[in-house]
């Protein structure tokens, strides 16, 4: 930290940037962002990293710094959010260098192309980020769990198609014991002890829910069932079931929820308790399946054939050449492999749907002389493509399971099986508003922020319903209102005309939803639906041009968390904000923020500001100390005593007012 103390007494960026020789500091400063942001509140080093931290702003306010911390062409980006590639963009526009550079700096500068786009989120093609794909293993458990408590036994089908393709390995003389991998909801237990009196089955599922659903199936008995919750990548089989004992494993949809990497601890586990020369029979997901295809529009993917699905529970799609190296290994050879094909058509919505499966037998042999046939037997002519042709509000055809998880129903036959939605429900002023979003379930496979309800929305929203006069006859913006559009409902109850904005495309169609079924004429004739991607030229000039006398008060709520999006944040206010300034305080054009800090702090908010000619005159944190200026505060006469505690549900959430200078 000794070049902390290099920082020059005077805190005037200007100055300091003025005093520099070399880029030394700055390049630290650069090089230790985060450190020096952290230790601003410190005692220790407070001052020293406010004054560091004050000529960084300065910087950022000249150049734009990318991520590998190069400085490049300076002036506010365009902030775009793109839902399909799930990236925030960034777009430059040309200028020269700032004159305070250093010749070498100013060289380094020219000697770069001005950046078009700097990607805050990474792009389609690197797939899932390592924070999720290891928060997806560690809580496999958890998502299975939830799916059945959505689901319960209504998912899967009954699979009556075991005794047609496998009768051999049921029916063979004696007793037979069999064990279901994966049992789910028993869709593949109470056909089998339906049809073979003689088999006793166990099941087991690392979902305790799933089980429980087991035991609790009406034709459940517990002499031809043993049903278990069972982590197969991690527990001992063993301590269930007696080594050597079982005849069949079946594993039906199941190893492909499993991670490739933890695939051959299952393997090893069944080996413990299969006899020798008994079977696996084996049926899952292939290459090149339909569902396999959709997954590779999205950023979806955690490995080589490994998928997340929208409800947090993974998908993997075997090759027949992975699929037979893999029992292998294990010392399980395969006596039959095929690759199962099936065009399922809707001729009234003109859709054709390939779905793919491999299916095969695998026979576990613990002696060294047997050697499999070199011609493995396989049931590729028996599973050739068959077309199906639905109606439109059929459902999948009995003996085929359809990955109705992802989406496929929609497109199949129409209708959702499940709503991707869940509403909120707000009540507000004495009205009651019903808000869809997207349902947590699925939010962690979202990157679009715009999708949620926050907590600052829920404070202004309350805000404007018990204080109206803050919009009240006025000309109101909001910026980054995603789907929700809560403030801007509660303000057309009062305000003379609402323009609700932002810059993603499936949050505005939302928005459009929420906002139909929640206002009716005249109100919602006051509010208006716009993209506004900030610092677009176009977007900009879209909105102008229906209201040219700019707006006299622009709203927004939680839009502060993206350090790189701020300075077009408040480039688009300033460009839109009302120019004409009253004699009374209350009627001044204002800019309201309302927020929880995450990763950018006050100070920066207030540089970026400044920039562009706004001055904060009124601030509010909840929880902060009130002294007898502040409760005579603007902001603080909007908040009648212990009237807003239903509203504000974090001690963490912030008000800023700014009017122009």
């Amino acid at each position: 930290m000794a070049l902390l103390n290099e920082v020059p007494d005077e805190t005037e960026p200007t100055f300091l940037a003025n005093k520099m020789e070399n880029e030394t500091i700055l390049n630290y400063a650069i090089r230790h962002r985060k450190y020096v942001y952290s230790t601003r509140r410190k005692a220790d080093f407070g001052k020293r990293a406010v004054k560091l931290v004050s000529l960084l702003d300065f910087f950022s306010s000249k150049t734009l710094i990318n991520s590998s911390f190069s400085l490049i062409s300076p002036s506010p980006p365009v902030v775009s959010r793109e839902l399909n590639t799930g990236r925030l963009n960034f777009s430059s526009f040309s200028s020269k260098a700032d004159p305070i550079m250093d010749s070498d700096m100013q060289n380094s500068v020219k000697q770069q192309q001005p950046a078009q786009r700097i990607q805050i989120y990474p792009p389609t093609t690197t797939g899932v980020s390592p924070f999720w794909i290891a928060k997806y293993e560690r809580d496999a458990k958890k998502y299975w769990d939830q799916f059945y408590r959505r689901h319960q036994d209504k998912f899967f089908k009954d699979r009556h198609y075991l005794d047609k393709e496998w009768d051999q390995y049921f029916s063979r003389s004696g007793r037979k014991v069999i064990l279901e991998v994966g049992c789910g909801a028993g869709n593949a237990v109470f056909p089998l002890i339906a049809t073979y009196p003689d088999v006793f089955v166990y099941a087991c599922d690392f979902s305790q829910r799933a089980v429980n659903l087991v035991k609790a199936h009406k034709d459940f008995n517990e002499t031809r069932v043993s049903a278990f919750v069972c982590d197969l990548t991690a527990d001992d089989l063993s301590e269930h079931i007696s080594p050597a004992s079982v005849d069949v494993v079946t594993m039906i949809f199941v190893l492909s929820a499993v991670s490739p990497e933890k695939m051959p601890l299952v393997l090893q586990n069944v080996k413990k308790v299969l006899k020798p020369n008994g079977h696996v029979l084996f049926r899952d997901y292939a290459v090149g399946d339909l569902a396999q295809e959709r997954f590779s529009t999205k950023d979806q993917q955690i490995s080589e054939n490994f998928y997340v699905r929208g409800d947090g529970t993974r998908a993997y799609y075997f090759s027949n050449e992975f699929l037979t190296s893999l029992f292998k290994e294990q010392g399980l050879d395969a006596e039959e492999l095929g690759l199962c094909c099936k065009q399922v058509e809707n001729r009234a919505r003109e859709l054709v749907m390939n779905r793919r499966w491999v299916q095969a037998v695998f026979r576990f042999s613990d002696s060294v002389n047997y050697t499999p046939s070199s011609e493995t037997p396989t049931k590729s002519d028996l599973c050739c493509q068959e077309i199906s042709q639905p109606k439109a509000d059929a459902e999948p055809i009995s003996d085929f399971v359809v990955d109705m998880s992802e989406g496929m129903a929609v497109e199949m036959f129409g209708v959702p099986t499940t709503n991707d939605n869940e509403v909120i429900k707000i009540e507000l002023g004495g009205c009651d508003f019903k808000i869809q979003v997207l349902s947590k379930e699925h939010q962690h496979t979202c990157k679009s922020t715009g999708l949620m309800l926050w907590e600052s929305a829920r404070l202004m929203a309350a805000i404007l319903a018990r204080n109206p006069s803050i919009v009240a006859g006025k000309r109101v913006l909001e910026l980054g209102s995603g789907c929700g559009g809560i403030c801007s409902m509660v303000a057309a109850g009062s305000a003379s005309i609402v323009v609700a904005t932002d810059g993603d495309s499936k949050a505005l169609e939302l928005l459009n939803q929420n906002i139909t079924s929640n206002l009716r004429p005249p109100f919602l004739n006051k509010l208006v639906v716009k993209e506004l991607k900030w610092g677009d030229r176009d977007d900009i000039d879209a909105i102008k041009a229906m209201n040219n006398e700019g707006f006299e008060v622009i709203i927004g709520t939680d839009v502060t968390y993206i350090p790189e999006a701020i300075l077009p944040l408040f480039s688009t206010a300033r460009e839109l904000i009302s120019s004409n300034s009253s004699a009374q305080k209350n009627q001044t054009p204002a800019l309201i923020l309302c927020h929880i800090f995450r990763r950018v702090d006050e100070p920066s908010l207030l540089s970026a500001a400044s920039q562009y000619g706004f001055r904060l005159v009124d601030k509010w944190a909840k929880g902060s100390p009130t002294d007898e200026s502040e409760s005579q505060s603007l902001i603080s006469s909007w908040f009648p005593e212990n009237s807003f505690e239903d509203h504000i549900p974090t001690s963490a959430l912030n008000i800023m007012y700014f009017k122009l200078d």
